[in-house]
């Protein structure tokens, strides 16, 4: 499986999934910080992804969906965006929306 392959298969996989430097409990960057931080006050359970632990994703994920920087969000395997725009949606009460939406039903 190539890379593009093993990126599109942890997005299909995940309902909610980060790819950021580090762990959203040990966040490598400020952007890859705030933006789990914004995830995790809406109590929704996400995935993620440490991209410094494998140089194939570092470098192949900003092709992946044509977005140069890390943190990248997805949701329902689509990408919502990076810091600013999770921060934003985090603000206005709509990514806890969109996070609980993409859940499957227990």
């Amino acid at each position: 499986m190539d890379v593009l392959e093993r990126i599109q298969k942890l997005v299909d996989d995940n309902p909610v999934v980060i790819f950021m430097k580090g762990s959203p409990t040990f966040p490598m960057c400020g952007f890859s910080s705030r933006t789990a931080e914004a995830m995790k006050t809406t109590g929704v359970k996400f995935a993620h992804v440490n991209v410094l632990e494998d140089p194939e994703i570092f470098q192949n994920l900003p092709r992946f969906a044509d977005w140069p920087t890390f943190p990248q969000v997805y949701i329902n395997g689509e990408l919502v965006g990076g810091c600013d725009i999770t921060l934003e949606l985090g603000e206005s009460g709509e990514l806890k929306k969109m996070m609980q939406a993409a859940m499957p039903a227990d």
